[in-house]
């Protein structure tokens, strides 16, 4: 009798982890961050602007929030991508389209962390960044200047947008990020990170997608959710099954 109770119990306790996981690995599928700008909810778009027109079938930005992507100071965040002379359009263009996929995308659940800053409660935390999309980045930025390798803060904010601090050099962008990986990982404070894995391989985030092909990271997103929850339900089984083993030592199951 003692031996069914025990194995019932046992299967029970298995049983309410994998609930546990399988909702975990839900709630990181199809959302959005608790931040500045971004909706509740995915929904479509039908009217994002220009880059952050891929995101428009089901989409964490409005169209208002697209417009002011493209925008060289916007009122997002007052940012000024041209605080070291006018930057060049090739590279402009990555940091449009790396606000477009921070406030569109609503496949970055699996790397969402939450934070206590005054103008987000969450944020996102190394995603794995398509190892050529950072390359371009890199190489398209290297006949730009800046003057900091991390652009989270640290900036002169007195004029109402980002300025060098004081005695920050401006120099080639190569001289703050020497590596495709130092640039995506450092600029916006781990954000992301240079990922080994290549485009379309389904293990890393693009930043730029073919929407006619439909969307990749959705994949991704699945496949590191998936990885997560696994990890997630070893642990929460661990607890259980010692929790288990006590009881039978204190005779508590017959």
């Amino acid at each position: 009798m003692a031996r069914r109770v025990t194995t019932q119990l046992l299967l029970l306790l298995v049983g309410v982890a994998a609930v546990w996981a399988t909702r975990s690995r839900t709630e990181l599928l199809n959302v959005c961050m608790d931040a500045k700008h971004h909706k509740e909810k995915p929904s479509p778009e039908d009217e994002l602007h220009k880059q952050c027109s891929p995101w428009k079938k089901n989409s964490c930005c409005s169209t208002n929030t697209s417009q002011e992507a493209h925008k060289d100071i916007s009122y997002l965040y007052r940012f000024n991508w041209n605080h070291c002379g006018q930057m060049t359009p090739a590279c402009k263009r990555h940091f449009i389209q790396d606000t477009c996929l921070y406030e569109c995308s609503p496949n970055l659940g699996p790397w969402i962390q939450e934070v206590n800053q005054s103008w987000r409660k969450e944020r996102i935390l190394d995603v794995p960044l398509c190892k050529e999309d950072c390359q371009q980045w890199w190489e398209d930025c290297r006949t730009s200047y800046t003057c900091k390798s991390n652009w989270h803060q640290g900036w002169d904010w007195t004029s109402g947008y980002n300025r060098c601090p004081a005695g920050a050099a401006c120099l080639p962008f190569h001289f703050y990020f020497p590596t495709p990986a130092a640039l995506c990982s450092e600029i916006w404070t781990h954000s992301y990170q240079a990922s080994n894995y290549s485009r379309g391989s389904g293990r890393c985030i693009q930043m730029w997608f073919d929407p006619a092909q439909g969307n990749p990271n959705e994949e991704v997103a699945r496949f590191y959710a998936m990885a997560m929850s696994a990890g997630a339900l070893s642990r929460g089984v661990e607890p259980l099954l010692l929790s288990l083993a006590l009881m039978l030592q204190l005779g508590l199951l017959g």
